[in-house]
């Protein structure tokens, strides 16, 4: 056990990195949605459901600009053999900032459209200033992809916890003083402006300058082409049922929706930061297509983290009504059955994720956008004729039809970079509805009133 436990915390291969990283992202994970569940039990009895309705579509907003813009800096970062080019690391540094100002000015000009489709005045005055936390990150240090290419991410992970803690402190203050929805902004622009600045300085690496050299951004453009493309469509994928629904429901039922969605997707954050910042730099180090002795390496990984990613939803589907009647209070009862219909929706995503590893590590970005794009149509059909139909059901069944309707399209592509793993994919799915199915059941009177009052 001794020599285990030397071994996790000072080896130095790309197994030792990544078996820390791991428990690093998990603690740093589990921390911060520790944190974001006491804010959100504090900030739900001082404030009313529509703030959560209101900042969830300023959210919308935000997230589509940020998307819509996005050309993969940090991925680039990682995947490219210039990554540690301090050239390259100063003129990807450059062009987030010109982006960050984008898109600001992008959020200012979305301001006035977004009060006449939704008919709230006050987007008009939220939409400019939360822009500016898109402003402030542009000025993020490109060490953080640099730990992320290293499989050392200890330092991020921390400031990660810190941001997070002087939001909830900030937000909690100004709400209990005010008991108005700009807490919830005040406390973001505090904590991304912490976040940024102290990853200057903590995190080990060249201090970023202005340089923007022709070769590298021609060499970013050149990848990030259709990782832009690639985002414009995850846009529609993230944040469609939100926007949809908006249009659709009161702000109150929405900021509802809000609540048991954020618990739905919480395995999902999860699976995404692990994909993120080990799954996707072990696949850049061991490509399964040129040599095939790679692929148990990396297909382990993502069979463990699928397995366990699994889990957590399951049990968050089995607690979904008990818990949220728990932790909130009577107006927040809805929320819990979301909870336990999304179970299906979060197993369908996490059974089949973590393939785009392979194609984006290879430096194919267009077979990324050509995915994501099929995947987006579906889900953006689907939510608009389910939601229109039967509201907040019809979000959740969307959601979970799509992801199956695009798996045989990723089989073909996994198939191809020698990655496809259907024992893994159908005993994740198996066990996840199966734990599902049985959640429903326990909780099936609050499951038959909700349905009855959307259906009917």
């Amino acid at each position: 056990m001794q020599r285990r436990l030397k071994d996790f915390f000072q080896a130095d291969g790309n197994r030792g990195r990544a078996q820390r990283s791991t428990a690093l992202v998990i603690l740093g994970f589990g921390g911060g949605n520790f944190l974001r569940l006491l804010s959100n039990l504090i900030l739900t009895r001082l404030l009313f459901p529509e703030a959560f309705g209101l900042m969830a579509l300023v959210f919308v907003f935000l997230t589509g600009l940020q998307l819509f813009s996005d050309v993969g800096f940090n991925l680039s970062i990682i995947q490219n053999k210039r990554g540690t080019d301090p050239d390259f690391l100063n003129t990807v540094w450059s062009l987030q900032i010109i982006r960050g100002v984008i898109l600001w000015l992008g959020a200012c000009a979305l301001a006035y459209p977004a009060v006449l489709i939704y008919d709230e005045p006050l987007l008009g005055q939220l939409l400019p200033v939360v822009g500016l936390t898109a402003l402030i990150q542009g000025f993020s240090t490109t060490k953080v992809a640099l730990a992320n290419r290293n499989l050392q991410v200890g330092v991020q992970v921390m400031t990660d916890l810190a941001s997070q803690l002087v939001t909830l402190i900030i937000t909690v203050a100004i709400a209990w003083a005010t008991g108005s929805v700009w807490s919830l902004v005040a406390g973001s622009l505090f904590g991304i402006t912490l976040k940024v600045i102290a990853q200057h300085i903590l995190l080990k690496g060249p201090n970023n300058r202005w340089h923007i050299e022709r070769a590298a951004v021609w060499d970013l453009l050149g990848f990030g082409k259709y990782i832009f493309l690639g985002s414009v469509a995850g846009f529609l994928i993230i944040q469609s049922d939100r926007a949809i629904l908006g249009a659709y429901i009161s702000l109150t039922d929405l900021g509802i929706f809000t609540v048991g969605f954020t618990f739905a997707t919480i395995p999902l954050d999860l699976n995404r930061a692990l994909g993120r910042q080990v799954i996707f730099p072990l696949f850049s180090k061991f490509p399964t297509l040129d040599n095939p002795q790679n692929r148990p390496k990396v297909l382990k990984a993502r069979r463990l983290l699928t397995y366990g990613i699994v889990a957590v939803g399951s049990a968050l589907s089995l607690l979904s009504v008990p818990m949220i009647d728990f932790l909130y209070d009577s107006r927040y009862h809805d929320a819990g059955v979301i909870l336990a219909l999304m179970g299906f929706t979060v197993t369908a995503q996490v059974a089949t994720s973590n393939y785009d590893s392979a194609y984006l590590a290879a430096g194919d970005s267009r077979q990324h956008f050509q995915l994501i794009s099929i995947e987006a149509l579906i889900q953006v059909t689907l939510s608009v004729l389910l939601i229109s139909s039967f509201g907040i059901p019809g979000a959740v069944f969307a959601l979970g039809l799509s992801k199956l309707m695009i798996y045989p399209f990723k089989v073909r592509v996994a198939r191809r970079y020698n990655v496809w793993d259907p024992s893994t994919d159908i005993a994740a799915l198996s066990f996840g509805w199966s734990v599902s199915a049985f959640s429903l059941y326990l909780w099936q009177d609050d499951v038959t009133i909700f349905m009855a009052a959307a259906f009917g």
